[in-house]
């Protein structure tokens, strides 16, 4: 793969941005159509719950139908070409890398059904700690699982010759998913210590 770092931003990249842009704009508008009542921290718990369920569905959940019954490489349409944009930076998402799309299986389905859960609990004013702590830490290994591997090889199948590639691309859309759910854990760990504290208390 031709490493050069591009001139500047390409059509397909910027539509891909807006693409993305545009995922995060419909989840603002579902947690102010359902978050209303919610606390504020509810709300930003929300608005990250919305975000990963369309991200799981809409984009990850085709690549994992692309991945399983050919390849990005071979696909067509606007999701294939937003793929191929990001196996610029990462060139095991163009061509069906088994590790990636194990780890992109288990995340749409898992993840989406425990994003879902979770937004349901808090309709539902029932804070369920234990599926945040597992939703996190599911959405952390994955991370991990998609960089390790090639980490240790010496990472020759990431690009980061070019800003986009590397702190758009590869650090800012994967460190979302590190940097928000270790906050989650951290906001369960408090929660759960509060609930035991609240326990010694009433015992």
């Amino acid at each position: 793969m031709d490493s050069a770092a591009p001139p500047g931003l390409s059509l397909v990249s910027v539509l891909s941005l807006l693409a993305c842009s545009f995922q995060v704009l419909a989840a603002v508008l579902l947690t102010h159509r359902y978050g209303g009542q919610s606390s504020v921290r509810d709300r930003w718990i929300l608005l990250w719950l919305f975000y990963d369920v369309i991200v799981h569905l809409t984009l990850e959940g085709p690549f994992v139908y692309m991945s399983v019954f050919g390849t990005v490489q071979t696909s067509e349409g606007p999701l294939a070409e937003l793929w191929r944009e990001y196996s610029q930076a990462d060139s095991r998402w163009l061509v069906s890398d088994p590790t990636i799309v194990s780890i992109e299986i288990l995340t749409v389905v898992l993840d989406s059904l425990l994003a879902l859960l979770l937004i349901y609990a808090i309709f539902t004013y029932f804070t369920d700690t234990s599926c945040q702590i597992t939703l996190s830490v599911c959405e952390l290994y994955g991370g991990w699982m998609t960089f390790c591997p090639d980490w240790l090889i010496g990472s020759p199948h990431l690009n980061t010759s070019s800003w986009l590639y590397l702190w758009v691309y590869l650090v800012f859309f994967n460190g979302v998913w590190v940097v928000v759910p270790v906050l989650l854990l951290v906001q369960s760990w408090f929660s759960l210590k509060s609930l035991h504290t609240f326990q010694l208390f009433q015992n």
